[in-house]
């Protein structure tokens, strides 16, 4: 079973998530917890549905304001897709990088300049030691 499927009647959404049936009503009106719809216009809540209810009733418990709870939870949605774009476009751009072919890699130079390699290929780093001393000042006491 999906989390997103609508399957809770409106009195067994209430009871899972200990609150009454006229509050759940009252979170649809306001855009809270928008339940699925039957043809009959009978609402539905989902798994996903009733842990936002709990959420709600906690943030409430809190002392938050409707107006914030319905704040939070639209920064909450957002935030998820965000970080499934994220996801995306982290695999988008690893297929870029092992399907291109020719594809380069970049590395820091000696100076700190950026550096284009063709992927493979080693640079060769230099492992001279360099001894530095200061001007001559006269002989040290």
């Amino acid at each position: 079973m999906d989390e997103n499927s609508p399957v809770f009647v409106i009195s067994m959404a209430a009871e899972l998530a200990n609150m009454h049936p006229q509050t759940l009503r009252q979170y649809d009106r306001l855009g809270l917890v928008s339940p699925g719809r039957t043809v009959g216009k009978s609402r539905r809540y989902s798994v996903r549905d009733v842990a936002k209810l709990r959420e709600i009733a906690q943030l409430s418990g809190e002392g938050v304001s409707l107006e914030g709870i319905r704040r939070i939870l639209g920064l909450e949605d957002q935030v998820a897709g965000l970080r499934a774009r994220v996801g995306e476009l982290e695999s988008a751009l690893a297929d870029e990088l092992l399907n291109r072919p020719g594809r380069r890699v970049f590395a820091a130079g000696a100076e700190g300049e950026v550096i284009s390699v063709k992927a493979g290929t080693r640079l060769r780093r230099s492992n001279q030691v360099v001894v530095w001393r200061p001007l001559d000042r006269g002989p040290v006491t």
